[in-house]
């Protein structure tokens, strides 16, 4: 990484920062200078030819504000990512200490930890070597792996430990099984203790329940003893401390009662071997379930990998060779035959067919491809055979960067787990001291037996606690959510945006691209009595062949999408302001605007019913004169998507205003907004003012989410507090959005908005649970309600309304994966604004997502 490993104290009061914008050895010594201006820095280094520099100071240095004496120097600090796969967290208490180990590491300037994904995102200029001292030194094993895909060595990780889970809990079971038949049978069943008396007695029965007791304790459930009570002598205890100290106080009463029953006090010689081992067992249970769940979780990022081909057929000279994935290189010409997954990125050169790209736009239907089509690496060909000319591959394909962005939104964190967080850092050690004041009450002021009151009530407080379902409940419903997301095509490039896009209140839109099509195309062409269509098409598209304007290229486009033979030109003289002219087919031919007929003293009032209908569509008629007669009226236009209606139906549906941003003239934009119902319309702005635009709504209405797609929207994307970019639009523009809308159409909006609001709901489920199970079970457990009621909480039930807990709030994330895009029912948007917008009621949103 950044530097040497170094080991001790002074390594970890030493920070390596990348600089950048350092030209010459005045530049170097400006920055030592300004380092070693920072209070507590002893030395600062400055090497011009790695353009890093290593700070050392007396104790921990802030890398803030280090940062910020080189930015007042002149230079910049670039910020850099380091991800670690952290091993042995088992609840939130030790995600909690991790992330404040790892913030502890001079030079961190961010670090987040995710229970779900057991990753940890650490920001800052640092050596790795330090971040995974400091993890180890909390008690936890680190590796530093790279962002982008799942981790092989975490995965074969994980299998090991479910299949370890797997037999150790039936292993537990099986020797904890005659222990409740010996125990629980001879309280509950006479019979059971008749025939135990009879036989071998209550003594030997204590010894053979005290045998099997210790091998479950010890064998499967070593794990929470080789976890727990470590954490304990370095004062920073974790669920498995709570299950280790619970077992073991059951575990070690019943051997005192067991082997030296005189040093109890009369009335309480008992034994607990059953409540320990159907502990361990039951938390087995938990922990097997939990890791079964929690694979589920991230089967999303498991699909998308599975999505990438392993080998690709490869020109190689005059044959094709079958080459790893691996090998391909920009340039290559690739052979993809039917039914087989597209390897690379790039351009078709030979051959045509059909690819169904729903992996990556959420849209099932298949699209044609054809030479000069671009393809995606992971879509399936359909029937034909393509040579595809590699652009990008590896992690460059548009497939590896979508697997990059779910993985990074999957790990952060939401501004709604901060009280989670608070919580945590604390509940360990709180239950606890419950535990501590739980055992002392019963023993002082409970009824006879005191001791065995005291001894089973603290035990059961430390065993119903349960850190691990607060510490599940965001990340696993950030780790479906966004990937359900990635499913339907809707990218969370950021996690936060799954919350705040919930809260926004009103959606701007940029019209050209995002609303629309964003190129013009021939969307009337009535004909005068005496002429025909498809002679006058030809005869007008012949001319404006000649012309470069945006308009003339949408007629052009028409005469040969419908196969006319364009008759030939000469004399062509365009009119600044008026139109066109010249002779086609040996006729002449002048094309412009009304003014432009006007001066050439024809008379366009036949047409004068349409052209009034064109301009309440927000189009601008022109017109077409042949051999000095009114031949046709013409209307080119940028067409409205064919999803936007539906989409923005949707949205209303979602109870949200809609508004559109356009640099477009007002009329046109009134057209298209009386079409779809839009509530509000900011026409005839200039690029730069978009940004304005966006403040002046978000004062307006609240909090608000931009949707565009061009590099001129890329400043709005930024301003918005949710930016969606449309997929098909500029790297810039989807580089500056939170969310990435892959389809290219506005459908996603709202399913990116109805997904939000599931995933937080599903969220405030998930921590409701997690904290009402808390915080109404381990008063029970402590007793609370004996005096009034005379119920007591069983080791036993806490152990498994424990182990449920989780096992509840992954099961709930997971209903997530079934979520399927859609309107709130009943749910409807009232009509007129005052504008003459027509009414407006929900639809459904009407699609299939892969």
């Amino acid at each position: 990484m950044n530097a040497p490993v170094r080991n001790g104290s002074a390594a970890r009061n030493a920070v390596i920062l990348p600089v950048d914008g350092m030209s010459c050895a005045s530049c170097v010594g400006r920055v030592e200078k300004a380092l070693k201006a920072v209070p507590g820095v002893e030395t600062a280094s400055v090497n011009l030819a790695t353009d890093k520099a290593e700070v050392r100071g007396s104790g921990p240095i802030a890398y803030r504000t280090l940062v910020a004496a080189v930015e007042e120097a002149g230079y910049a600090v670039p910020a850099t990512r380091t991800e670690l796969a952290i091993e042995g967290m088992t609840c939130a208490s030790c995600v909690a200490r991790v992330e404040r180990a790892l913030a502890s590491v001079p030079g961190v300037a961010a670090a987040r930890v995710n229970l779900a994904t057991e990753r940890a995102t650490v920001e800052g200029s640092i050596d790795a070597a330090l971040l995974v001292q400091a993890v180890e030194e909390a008690g936890y094993d680190a590796r530093v792996v790279s962002g982008g895909a799942p981790d092989p060595a975490t995965a074969a990780r994980k299998e090991a430990e479910a299949a370890g889970l797997k037999r150790d809990l039936l292993i537990a079971a099986l020797l904890t099984a005659p222990i409740v038949v010996l125990e629980m049978g001879s309280h509950l069943v006479p019979v059971i203790h008749d025939l135990i008396m009879r036989t071998i007695g209550m003594q030997a029965s204590w010894y053979i329940q005290f045998t099997l007791a210790t091998l479950v304790l010890f064998v499967p459930g070593r794990r929470f003893y080789a976890k727990g009570l470590p954490a304990l002598v370095r004062l920073a205890p974790d669920m498995s401390s709570l299950v280790a100290v619970g077992t073991l106080a059951a575990y070690l009463y019943s051997l005192v009662a067991t082997f030296a029953s005189g040093l109890l006090p009369p009335g309480t010689v008992n034994v607990y071997y059953e409540a320990a081992a159907v502990i361990v067992t039951l938390i087995l249970l938990g922990r097997f379930l939990e890791a079964r769940a929690k694979g589920r979780t991230s089967e999303a990022i498991k699909r998308l990998v599975g999505l990438q081909p392993r080998i690709a057929h490869v020109r190689r000279g005059d044959g094709v060779v079958d080459v790893d994935i691996a090998e391909v290189v920009s340039g290559d010409v690739v052979e993809v035959r039917p039914g087989e997954r597209v390897p690379i990125d790039g351009e078709v050169i030979q051959g045509e067919s059909y690819i169904d790209e729903s992996m990556i736009t959420g849209e099932p239907i298949p699209v044609v491809k054809v030479a000069g089509s671009n393809v995606v690496g992971g879509t399936v060909n359909q029937k034909g055979a393509l040579s595809v000319r590699a652009s990008a591959v590896g992690d460059a394909t548009v497939l590896a960067q979508i697997i990059r962005m779910v993985e990074e939104a999957q790990g952060s964190k939401l501004p709604i787990q901060a009280l989670v967080d608070r919580v945590t850092m604390w509940f360990v050690p709180a239950v606890m001291a419950v535990a501590a004041a739980t055992f002392a009450i019963w023993l002082i002021f409970g009824p006879d037996p005191a001791l065995t009151f005291a001894v089973v009530n603290a035990v059961a407080v430390l065993i119903v606690a349960c850190p691990c379902a607060m510490g599940l409940a965001t990340p696993t419903s950030i780790m479906v959510g966004t990937g359900r997301g990635a499913e339907m095509g809707v990218l969370f490039r950021k996690g936060e945006a799954l919350q705040l896009l919930k809260d926004a209140k009103v959606v701007a839109l940029d019209k050209t691209g995002t609303v629309t099509e964003g190129r013009p195309v021939l969307t009337d062409l009535g004909v005068a009595d005496g002429f025909e269509r498809s002679d006058v098409l030809a005869l007008v598209a012949a001319v404006e062949a000649k012309s470069e304007h945006p308009i003339a290229r949408a007629i052009v486009d028409m005469a040969t999408n419908e196969r006319l033979r364009l008759p030939d030109v000469s004399r062509f003289e365009s009119l600044t302001g008026f139109g066109v002219t010249a002779e086609a087919g040996g006729v002449r031919v002048e094309i412009g605007a009304d003014r432009y007929m006007r001066s050439l003293g024809i008379d366009v009032a036949p047409f004068a019913a349409t052209a009034s209908q064109l301009a309440d569509e927000g189009k601008s008629p022109l017109y077409a004169a042949i051999g000095g007669r009114l031949a046709a009226i013409i209307a080119v236009a940028d067409p409205i998507k064919a999803s936007s209606p539906d989409a923005i139906a949707a949205l209303h549906g979602l109870g949200l205003k809609v508004a559109m941003i356009t640099g477009d003239n007002a009329r046109t934009a009134d057209a298209i907004a009386r079409q779809l119902g839009i509530d509000e319309v900011v026409a005839e702005v200039p690029p730069e003012g978009k940004v304005e635009a966006v403040r002046r709504l978000k004062q307006a209405y609240g909090r608000l989410a931009f949707v565009g797609d061009g590099i001129n929207d890329a400043p709005a994307l930024a301003e918005a507090d949710v930016g969606l970019a449309v997929g098909t639009g500029t790297d810039i523009a989807i580089e500056a959005a939170d969310v990435v809308l892959m389809s290219g159409s506005i459908k996603g909006v709202a399913d990116a908005f109805a997904l939000s609001k599931a995933t937080i709901g599903n969220i405030r489920q998930n921590l409701f649970w997690a904290f009402a199970y808390n915080i109404l079970l381990i008063p029970v457990a402590a007793g609370v309600l004996y005096p009034a009621f005379g119920i007591l909480l069983s080791p036993v039930l806490a152990a498994g309304a424990m182990a449920l807990s989780s096992v509840f709030v992954l099961g709930n994330a997971l209903r997530l994966r079934r979520f399927r895009p859609g309107v709130v029912p009943g749910a409807h948007h009232k009509s007129d604004d005052g504008e003459g917008r027509a009414s407006r009621s929900s639809a459904a949103l009407e699609r299939s997502a892969a």
